[in-house]
């Protein structure tokens, strides 16, 4: 039976049911969280709290006791005594605690809101100041209080610059010799890639600043065009290498600030072949660690560079025939002798203990699993913390071992299945917890370690969870498929409500499958869950598979197998689990199977339909990447290698090279303002389905990103073209 949605607007909604309006229009279901911060002395932590009267504080929250103190009060964030509180996007205490660095006004570069205007209040006049003089609104970018709170720092028009803040005198530190050169941040495949934005380091003693610079001329562009600011059309300019193309130079160089003057590193290597991907001062203010990729990202190579001399020595190094992995999880201990480190070398990934000197690493974590995430070492405990799920890759818990790799124990009660993650504290006594499953909706707690023990409830996220048990939810189910040859792949189904085992339903799979992501996750999705839901409901039974090259925590061999040939090998996992479900299980209707997917899982659906005709009925990409050839230098070459080198690879691995095999119904959608994967590749792909004479039905966006969000009722839009179309393409409902 078909749960049919009310045929009036006036009618009263039934709670059971699920509609495209409940979730994206009045966004009913969307769930609470918490923003906070520990602060460095330990037990307390920070959040940011509307005030009564309007505004917000900053709030501080004893671990123990749970008492609250405000810090500073909305009254203090009013330019004028008359004048609304500006709006807080992100704070930061000075060192002694008597000035607060306020981000506001921010405005997105690329993917996230990294530009806007910064505010220094004095917390003892209650002064509050504007920085940046007489810059144009929100061209701020990083800024960040000097070790002693007197100065502040930040990228402007990409170049650097320091605030007296008694003076309120600003100095110029860089100024770029062209428009091509970047100084303090990055450019759009460094940002995306590798996570780079805040491009510039402090040292210590607050007496020279270490940043990344590049130079991008030399790289080609792309063009972006905005049809809906102007009677006019409006380019944008995108440095933008693709595969196989050339990238930016990068450099690193040290200012001395007394001076002005900039002092560049040594660092060996050719400047557009490999890249800077970590540089930090080293726990003091005379030496640099960086984390250098060659261009092949197979070798992560670790170095201490002298800031004054500009000499660089190895002092680790981390190889893989496949590709390695940049790390964030590197942590000084020992005086600075020793650093952690996260190795692959023994086939999983696990906590290693590095000595400067050279000697052999100490792997602390060891058997048969991976470290999904180092989060916390406890030098004066003797303890390291981690996040692994040895027995259920789909799932994810605490741990925590010795330093020298004895006692490793399981923190997370045995009773709460699911996803967790944890803030902890400085000290290792508390943390921020948050715990979510498939169909758990989160709730954020304050818990003891290493008891677990719960404190205080932070977000209980009472209303949602009411109205989600007030919902006529379809039954979802976690599985391992065997797909031949001994392989298995994780897997989760949700079946209709009314679910008639003795009919046939049609199939809708959900698929990613490349190397930055996995779907089969025991987490809430949260309105992607709720939309599968809602076809459930309408009579579709949705699945989703992680293949192999996914990142999902089941070893080495399992992730990188995929090398040089994305597109390909997932392709073949993919299709031979849809055969496996369609053999193993008769409610499906291999007549009605359909897959839908965005960004790499866009692409992933047009390999599914296009290689797999027989099996895929009907398919939705969004935003995909047609050809591989189209997308960065850093992702592609680092799961595929040089163009050149891997001529096939990149040739099936491409959908747009099968395009002529389409025999079902194809939904393209992609944003016009994508800088991501470029509308250009949707462009060719219709090209080249035009020229086989294939039909589809595609839609473009005008002017929206990869995330396809922006403008009113964009999100909603689309939802409802998605869902019509497999309403039309792939009939609901039991046969």
């Amino acid at each position: 039976m078909l749960l049919v949605c009310p045929a009036s607007a006036d009618e009263q909604p039934d709670p059971s049911l699920l509609t495209l309006d409940r979730i994206y229009g009045k966004r009913e279901f969307e769930s609470k969280h918490l923003s906070a911060r520990w602060l460095d002395e330990g037990d307390a932590y920070l959040t940011v709290e509307r005030a009564d009267g309007g505004g917000q504080a900053i709030v501080r929250h004893d671990a123990a006791i749970g008492i609250k103190q405000t810090l500073v009060s909305a009254a203090d964030f009013s330019p004028t005594f008359d004048s609304a509180p500006i709006r807080i996007d992100d704070y930061a205490f000075s060192t002694d605690a008597s000035r607060v660095l306020i981000y506001t006004n921010s405005k997105r570069v690329w993917r996230q809101n990294t530009r806007g205007d910064y505010w220094v209040l004095d917390r003892s006049s209650h002064e509050l100041t504007q920085l940046g003089g007489d810059a144009q609104p929100a061209s701020l970018m990083f800024a960040k209080f000097s070790p002693d709170g007197n100065r502040v720092a930040y990228v402007r028009e990409n170049d650097l610059y320091v605030e007296d803040l008694t003076a309120h005198q600003i100095t110029p530190l860089t100024s770029r010799a062209s428009p091509e050169i970047i100084n303090g941040t990055f450019d759009w495949v460094h940002e995306e890639e590798l996570f780079l934005r805040d491009g510039f380091r402090w040292s210590a003693d607050g007496r020279k600043i270490a940043y990344w610079q590049l130079d991008t001329s030399g790289v080609r562009q792309v063009t972006l065009v905005n049809n809906l600011d102007g009677l006019y059309p409006q380019p944008q300019r995108i440095p933008y290498p693709k595969a196989g193309e050339t990238n930016a130079a990068c450099r690193i160089g040290v200012i001395d600030l007394a001076t002005s003057e900039t002092r560049w590193m040594k660092i060996p290597g050719d400047s557009r072949d490999h890249y800077i991907a970590r540089m930090e001062w080293a726990e003091n203010s005379d030496e640099l660690v960086i984390q250098q990729l060659n261009r092949l990202q197979n070798t992560n190579c670790v170095m201490s560079v002298d800031a004054d001399s500009g000499e660089a020595a190895t002092i680790h190094e981390e190889t893989d025939d496949a590709w390695v992995n940049i790390h964030d999880e590197m942590r000084w201990l020992n005086s600075g002798k020793q650093f952690t480190w996260i190795s692959e070398a023994d086939g999983w990934r696990h906590v290693q203990l590095v000595d400067r000197d050279g000697a052999k690493p100490r792997t602390i974590t060891r058997g048969d699993y991976d470290v999904i995430r180092m989060l916390h070492v406890d030098e004066a405990g003797g303890w390291c913390y981690f996040l692994a799920s040895p027995e259920n890759p789909t799932q994810c818990y605490l741990y925590r071992i010795r330093l020298d790799g004895t006692a490793a124990q399981r923190v997370t009660p045995t009773d709460q299945s699911g996803w967790h993650h944890y803030d902890v504290s400085p000290g290792a006594r508390y943390a921020i917890h948050s715990w979510s499953g498939f169909d758990r909706v989160p709730i954020t707690e304050l818990i003891s370690l290493p008891s677990h023990q719960p404190i205080r409830s932070l977000v209980d996220n009472k209303q949602l969870r009411e109205k989600v048990a007030k919902l006529k939810l379809g039954s979802t189910e976690f599985f391992r498929l065997e797909i031949g040859a001994g392989v298995e792949l994780d897997g989760w189904s949700i079946t209709p409500p009314d679910f008639d085992a003795t009919k046939r339903y049609p199939l809708l799979v959900y698929v990613y499958g490349e190397p930055a992501g996995t779907t089969v996750v025991d987490r809430w999705g949260g309105s992607g869950y709720l939309w599968h839901q809602m076809l459930a409901q309408q009579g579709y039974v949705v699945m989703s598979f992680d293949n192999r090259g996914t990142p999902a925590p089941r070893g080495r061999e399992w992730r990188k197998c995929v090398y040089r040939q994305v597109g390909i090998l997932a392709a073949q996992d993919q299709a031979a689990a849809v055969g496996a479900v369609l053999q193993q299980r008769p409610y499906l209707d291999a007549d009605r199977v359909g897959v839908w997917g965005w960004s790499g899982g866009g692409s992933m659906s047009l390999n599914a339909i296009f290689k797999y005709p027989d099996l895929y009925q009907t398919a939705i990409a969004i935003a995909p990447v047609p050809n591989q050839r189209f997308y960065d230098t850093i992702y592609q070459e680092r799961y595929m290698g040089l163009p050149k080198d891997n001529v096939d690879g990149f040739l099936n691995g491409s959908p747009i090279n099968f395009a002529h095999q389409l025999k079902g119904n194809l939904l393209l959608v992609h944003g016009t303002g994508d800088d991501n994967c470029h509308y250009q590749g949707t462009e060719a792909l219709i090209n080249e389905l035009v020229r086989h004479n294939k039909p589809f039905t595609m839609m473009a966006y005008p002017s929206r990103t990869h995330g396809i969000g922006e403008g009113t009722n964009t999100t909603r839009h689309l939802r409802e073209l998605m869902t019509s179309y497999l309403y039309e393409h792939l009939p609901r409902g039991p046969r």
